[in-house]
């Protein structure tokens, strides 16, 4: 039998996170409350079937879903307020937060125990909330070593309950890890994206799909995106620090010594061959298949039911909308072993398909 959650749950900040939470945990019934310091956003995310705006008289598990310079005392408060409670949060800055717990809770502090879902949108708010946010997702619990074992376990299961699976790991490790796969690229696509200020139009207009992948995460709150750079501020500086070597080294190529470009591109290339595939397996072999679509209403879901007849599994996709034109050029990425099997089958359905 799967273990449970010991009783209600109290998910304080109804942003897109906390909203989530309550969405996903309503979804498996269990009894959810909801607290905000905008009255607006618990109404909203009680509309939506997140959870009770009403005040609890109990409850087993505190989930705190606020910024990041807030985790800290709203976790504090929640010990104090509620002391029988498991307390948890859902920031991406694990070691700042546990800092000021220790200092400030005492003995209480063993009841909190940091998470860290890896998900998100760029979208804010709890009207952009969804319950499958956190379905097949990592979820990094991260107790601190005098943390209370029942407490660890109910994070635990509070991930698992939304659908997540489950990493743990120190507060600090956590830290180090998010700098690199999660707080740097963001600041990879901000800083891309900055350079597109200023641009003539006549270069604006070439952009394809790729400038769009790069920047696509650029768009988040910068006042959210401060709290969290300056949360994670040695971890961050450490692979920033990196990263202007690679630069030096790129600008080197540029301007005497054309193999240091080479090195420079072959570890980028060796990095993507690091990340893991789905559910943490190994990446399969892959390939893209371009497929030209009418700008019509409908015609997305029509290749999509047409790719599901011919039993191939995709991957991945992506849309490159040509502006110069009234179709666009959809990116059907599947498993090399399959392409010649979609193409045809595609074919026969009467789409343009190809390599």
């Amino acid at each position: 039998m799967n273990p449970s959650l010991a009783g209600p749950v109290l998910v304080v900040g109804c942003g897109l996170m906390g909203t989530s939470t309550g969405l996903a945990l309503r979804r498996r019934e269990v009894e959810v409350y909801l607290d905000d310091l905008r009255r607006s956003h618990v109404e909203v995310a009680e509309s939506r079937g997140a959870g009770s705006g009403e005040k609890p008289t109990s409850v087993a598990m505190v989930v705190i879903a606020v910024p990041p310079d807030h985790v800290g005392p709203a976790v504090v408060d929640a010990l104090r307020e509620w002391p029988e409670a498991v307390v948890t949060d859902l920031s991406s800055i694990k070691a700042g937060p546990l800092a000021v717990v220790r200092a400030q809770a005492g003995a209480d502090a063993a009841r909190y125990v940091g998470g860290h879902p890896m998900a998100g949108s760029e979208r804010s708010g709890p009207v952009a909330a969804s319950e499958q946010l956190f379905d097949g997702r990592a979820w990094a619990v991260t107790p601190s070593p005098d943390a209370d074992p029942t407490a660890v376990e109910q994070a635990r299961v509070l991930a698992t309950t939304c659908g997540a699976t489950v990493i743990e790991l120190s507060p600090d490790e956590h830290d180090a890890a998010v700098a690199r796969v999660s707080h740097l690229p963001h600041v990879m696509a901000v800083l891309a994206a900055a350079q597109l200020n200023g641009g003539p139009e006549t270069h604006l207009a070439l952009s394809g799909q790729g400038l769009r992948d790069v920047t696509r995460i650029a768009g988040g709150d910068p006042r959210l995106w401060r709290q969290i750079l300056g949360g994670n501020a040695s971890h961050l500086g450490r692979i920033l620090r990196s990263v202007r070597a690679d630069i030096d080294t790129l600008l080197t190529g540029l301007e005497s010594s054309p193999d240091e470009i080479v090195k420079v591109l072959e570890r980028g290339v060796h990095g993507t061959d690091l990340i893991p595939g789905k559910h943490g397996a190994e990446l399969p072999a892959e390939s893209t298949v371009y497929v030209h679509l009418p700008d019509r209403p409908g015609e997305l879901a029509r290749l999509f039911g047409d790719a599901g007849e011919s039993g191939v599994n995709i991957e991945d996709l992506r849309i490159d909308h040509d502006p110069a034109r009234p179709v666009g050029l959809v990116e059907v990425v599947v498993a090399s072993d399959r392409v010649d099997t979609l193409i045809d089958a595609l074919g026969e359905r009467g789409w343009r398909a190809h390599r």
